[in-house]
């Protein structure tokens, strides 16, 4: 079956980025996917993607047996998003999307650090700045760890905050971030402390908090220094990364007792479904919550 109008691939794959940009607010880093998967697709098509039928997209998803479940479910999802759009369009009349493979849902649990191995951090932190008068460098990653830890902050919404976004008197900052959602991120007192010794450094004229160049510090900038700081605490730097430490906030949370609902709002997440993967906490803990915070413990007690 071939695309209506004369469209090719090319055609039809921008409109439908076009599409996810502007009217579903899809993230940039989402729209770059979706469009790599979409142009490898086609290719591997012979540029007929727009036409193919059921049997062609289950050899398809045959040649990404040996892919990782992740990446096929993301391709997946990208190929049967387009051709919904191609429906939903006029376009075509039948959506073969359901002949993609669909590899579940499963996810990994994500990497954890200890609070011990937070201790280490900030104890390497505080080695840092304890030198007279201390680097910029120095309190720039302070800063930095301050807002991954305390707020649990995604890389870009960090790397890319305004000069003055965050106040000391004012304890959260609205955010527009994944989606183009926007959400209420509460700021710690430590976090705002450490901003504003390290805005000192930054120049008033500045457009970011962190700069870099003409332009904001990148994400990569910001992964090497983790890393880095990671090897100074003695930590195996592959264990830790910018999203490590919005885990490690999330999880450290939950084990304080946070409400799971509350956590969503905090993280941004769209679905709750995303933010119970930090509920792997320890059999020791929710033997715990059992003995204690069970109805039923009232109950012995009162028999007692």
């Amino acid at each position: 079956m071939s695309a209506a109008g004369g469209l090719d691939d090319t055609a039809l794959i921008e409109r439908f980025l076009e599409m996810l940009t502007a009217t579903a607010g899809a993230a940039g880093n989402t729209v770059a996917a979706y469009a790599s998967d979409l142009r490898l697709a086609s290719a591997a098509l012979g540029g007929r993607l727009a036409a193919a039928d059921a049997a062609a997209l289950t050899r398809l998803g045959g040649e990404w047996a040996t892919l990782s479940r992740a990446t096929v479910a993301r391709k997946s999802a990208a190929l049967r998003r387009f051709f919904a759009f191609l429906a939903d369009e006029g376009h075509r009349a039948d959506d073969p999307g359901v002949a993609l493979p669909r590899p579940g849902a499963q996810r990994g649990l994500p990497k954890v650090l200890s609070h011990a191995d937070v201790d280490r951090l900030f104890a390497a932190i505080a080695e840092r700045l304890a030198h007279v008068p201390p680097n910029p460098n120095d309190l720039r990653i302070a800063a930095l760890i301050e807002l991954l830890y305390g707020s649990g902050l995604r890389a870009t919404e960090l790397v890319s905050l305004p000069r003055n976004a965050i106040q000391v008197d004012r304890p959260y900052l609205i955010l527009c971030g994944k989606g183009g959602r926007e959400r209420l991120v509460p700021i710690s007192d430590r976090a705002r402390a450490a901003v504003a010794v390290w805005r000192t450094h930054v120049a008033s004229d500045r457009a970011w908090l962190f700069p870099s160049g003409r332009k904001h510090l990148s994400r990569v900038r910001l992964y090497q220094l983790v890393k880095a700081l990671a090897a100074k605490a003695g930590i195996p730097p592959d264990r830790v990364s910018p999203h490590v430490l919005r885990h490690a906030f999330a999880t450290h949370l939950l084990e304080g007792g946070a409400d799971l609902r509350a956590l969503q709002a905090m993280l941004g997440h769209a679905d709750i479904a995303t933010t119970e993967i930090y509920t792997h906490v320890d059999a020791k803990r929710l033997v715990e919550l059992v003995n204690t915070r069970h109805p039923l413990v009232d109950e012995v007690k009162r028999r007692a």
